[in-house]
């Protein structure tokens, strides 16, 4: 059963100068109509999706794919959002403040006040269950539902692109034999 999946994928452009119309021309053409094109950030473009599909992590992979080829030439994937989340993005995608999360028991954050997705999909689901004798949170778990889904895959994708598992600049497997180190390594 299809499943919508709500995330971001942030490339790294090649040195030069780079049109924004021209770069949301290009993800436009590639077939994502309805995607928000962010260029704030010189040599990065940031593409949020929400694609519907039976595995996340495949849905992340074919997007990161088509748009690669309409990029230009030299993009490589940097990462895929979202992976680390602040109290707030999760608040805002629940539609509630983020005091209301704070008064919650919540996972510990990983690095400057930033929580993996995965760690708290899980907490906000259980915080959500109605406890005995209080009432329920007024949490729209289903506002956020195509979010967290997609962020446990991005977990996995940000993860194989560190390992270099996958090709940043052709979002194909790498052959384990193929996998080099850094040669600053062996300097």
């Amino acid at each position: 059963m299809a499943e919508e999946f709500e995330f971001e994928l942030v490339f790294a452009l090649p040195e030069g100068e780079h049109d924004a119309f021209a770069l949301s021309d290009a993800v436009f053409e590639a077939g994502f109509e309805d995607a928000l094109v962010g260029t704030g950030q010189a040599g990065l473009v940031g593409v949020e999706l929400e694609v519907e599909g039976d595995d996340a992590e495949v849905v992340i992979l074919d997007a990161a794919r088509a748009l690669i080829k309409a990029l230009p030439q030299g993009t490589v994937l940097r990462e895929v959002r979202p992976d680390l989340v602040s109290l707030a993005d999760v608040a805002e995608k629940l539609e509630v403040k983020r005091q209301a999360l704070q008064q919650r028991k919540m996972p510990l954050p990983v690095s400057g006040g930033l929580y993996r997705i995965d760690e708290m999909a899980a907490a906000v689901m259980e915080a959500s269950k109605p406890k005995k004798g209080q009432r329920r949170a007024r949490m729209n778990i289903a506002a956020a539902l195509k979010w967290f889904r997609a962020g446990i895959a991005a977990r996995k994708v940000n993860a194989q692109l560190t390992m270099s598992e996958i090709d940043p600049a052709t979002i194909e497997r790498s052959p384990r034999s193929e996998r080099e180190e850094p040669a600053f390594l062996h300097s």
